[in-house]
């Protein structure tokens, strides 16, 4: 073979493994020199060059010293073929197999390197319980089961988009992991179907995301004259229906953002409507008044509209209806009595403690006492019942329950403060 059937068998070989043809002289003189180190006698210090333009290919050496440095002049010690021998050739092909391989591993996973982030299509090839290959064509994309969407059945030899999370070099080429359930996904499904947004007129702010059943975007226009929902939504939403028949049915709801954290936060809320929001920084929650027929919508279903609001928002979502926040306005406006009930060593009774230190109430006595005159009431009924118990110690003993009736019909004084005879 000549030298210029050679380059050209070169030039096409670089085309077919998509590579330059520089890149392939390169393994082809690497092949060379490991061959020409297989021969007898070789030199211990020899290298491989390739004419570009000739493509003559010459090994040259040198002589090495007892230090391991090269030395004296470069000999041209270029083998011929019926120099290398049938293991030199083996070693040649092997060499250049193996170079070209390298290369092919190191061009792919330059191609996704630093592509996280990015939106990827591929063809389903196979499925099992820990992972789907997607073909991206010239390299494969694992989608592990925990970012598939449940309940979602990937069919083989069908279409499926995916978000890339992460790019890994590996011994075998790369490897390239993919999801279905990063929020990053639905920001790129919008980027491709809304022209506004890939050109930075409208922008999506935030993303909540449940996946396989619902997500919430908020938007915003960076153009007055443009309404950022409406550009998403489409004619007749026909924008947002690609998307959603891309995530297999997923619904979305597009909200518009809005600088005002109360507002934001009833917007969030949509489809359900908002009577007030109240913000509450220091324990970071926005508590949410609405009508009373509104309450399951703003919580929906299992709680999920309120908690991808919350998601959306940054903020803590306590959603109440009017007739609940009525009942708690009247519950903390009540007068109650402030003390605590403690076990009296001695009785071994229930004994209420005022919180103003005067004097304790028994269990009896506060049972005694009208509720409505809220703390007097115990008060009042302390110095009525102080002889109760000695009352009902001597009225334990044998004949005396008929004199205490009897002391009460006549003269009911006697009940507490006389002796029974």
């Amino acid at each position: 073979m000549s030298n210029d059937d050679m380059m050209q068998a070169l030039r096409d070989l670089a085309t077919e493994k998509g590579i330059t043809p520089e890149t392939l002289m390169g393994a082809l003189a690497d092949a060379l020199e490991s061959a020409y180190k297989r021969l007898p006698g070789a030199y211990e210090y020899a290298w491989a060059t390739i004419d570009p333009v000739t493509g003559e290919m010459r090994v040259t050496a040198q002589e090495l010293n007892d230090d391991g440095e090269a030395f004296g002049p470069e000999l041209d010690v270029t083998p011929d073929q019926s120099t290398l021998g049938r293991i030199a050739a083996q070693t040649f092909k092997q060499v250049m197999m193996q170079r070209l391989r390298e290369v092919d591993r190191e061009m792919k996973y330059e191609e996704y390197a630093g592509r996280e982030g990015d939106i990827v299509t591929g063809i389903i090839q196979q499925t099992d319980a820990r992972y789907t290959l997607l073909d991206l064509g010239r390299v494969e994309a694992l989608l592990p089961q925990a970012e598939q969407v449940p309940y979602e059945r990937p069919e083989p030899n069908t279409r499926l988009k995916a978000y890339i999370v992460e790019v890994r070099k590996t011994a075998k080429g790369p490897q390239i992991v993919v999801s279905r359930t990063h929020p990053g996904l639905i920001k790129r499904l919008f980027e491709l179907e809304v022209p506004e947004i890939a050109d930075g007129i409208v922008e999506i702010k935030a993303c909540a995301r449940e996946p396989g059943h619902r997500t919430k975007i908020a938007v915003w226009s960076n153009d007055q004259n443009v309404d950022p929902v409406g550009a998403c939504v489409g004619a007749r939403g026909a924008r947002v229906r690609m998307v959603v028949n891309e995530l297999r049915g997923e619904k979305i709801d597009i909200v518009p953002f809005s600088e005002d954290l109360p507002d934001f936060v009833a917007k969030a809320l949509q489809p359900a409507k908002v009577k007030e929001v109240r913000i509450h920084e220091d324990t970071g929650t926005a508590e949410v008044i609405v009508p009373d027929y509104q309450l399951s919508l703003a919580i929906g279903k299992e709680g999920q509209n309120a908690r991808l609001a919350a998601r959306l928002t940054g903020w803590r979502v306590d959603i109440k209806s009017e007739t609940q926040l009525a009942e708690e306005e009247a519950y903390q406006t009540d007068d109650w009595a402030q003390g605590e009930w403690v076990v009296d060593a001695t009785t071994g009774e229930q004994v209420w403690v005022p919180a103003d230190g005067s004097e304790g109430v028994s269990a009896e006595a506060w049972a005694a006492g009208d509720p409505e005159e809220g703390d007097a009431a115990p008060a009042e009924t302390t110095d009525d019942q102080a002889e109760a118990p000695a009352a009902e110690a001597e009225a334990e003993a044998p004949g005396a329950e008929a004199e205490v009736d009897g002391a009460n019909a006549a003269d009911p004084a006697l009940a507490t403060d006389g002796e029974p005879g």
